[in-house]
């Protein structure tokens, strides 16, 4: 086990400025290239969740909701988990999300016509 006198020069070192500078200079060019990667899907993920929400009526107020929702989907999707397990964890997300006000049926027009992902077998 380690003691506290270990972790605190670990975490001095850390949070040193130099270290992180060094750490940032090397790892810089790929998180801004990975970031240029993904924003044009994430543009064109919430470019559709919004048209699922126009066409339901969705109110504009409520419309940050529907797109953390899409966000959440699309993170998955980006960890790879696909088939009955991304049917499993979307149908989580539709229970907490419904559990925060959002409408049950919109979500799954969402989960269906955006990521392409069905309800859970026996759902």
């Amino acid at each position: 086990m380690k003691g506290s006198t270990y972790r605190a020069i670990s975490y001095n070192y850390k949070v040193d400025p130099i270290t992180l500078l060094s750490d940032l200079t090397v790892l810089l060019p790929n998180m801004v290239a990975n970031f240029a990667a993904v924003t044009p899907q994430i543009t064109a993920m919430e470019l559709q969740v919004k048209q699922v929400c126009d066409t339901a009526g969705v109110p504009t107020i409520s419309l940050p909701f529907y797109l953390c929702f899409g966000r959440e989907i699309f993170a998955m999707i980006r960890r790879d988990i696909s088939g009955e397990t991304a049917a499993i964890n979307v149908a989580m997300q539709i229970a907490k999300w419904v559990g925060r006000g959002l409408n049950s049926a919109i979500l799954a027009g969402i989960r269906t016509d955006v990521f392409s992902i069905s309800a859970p077998i026996g759902a």
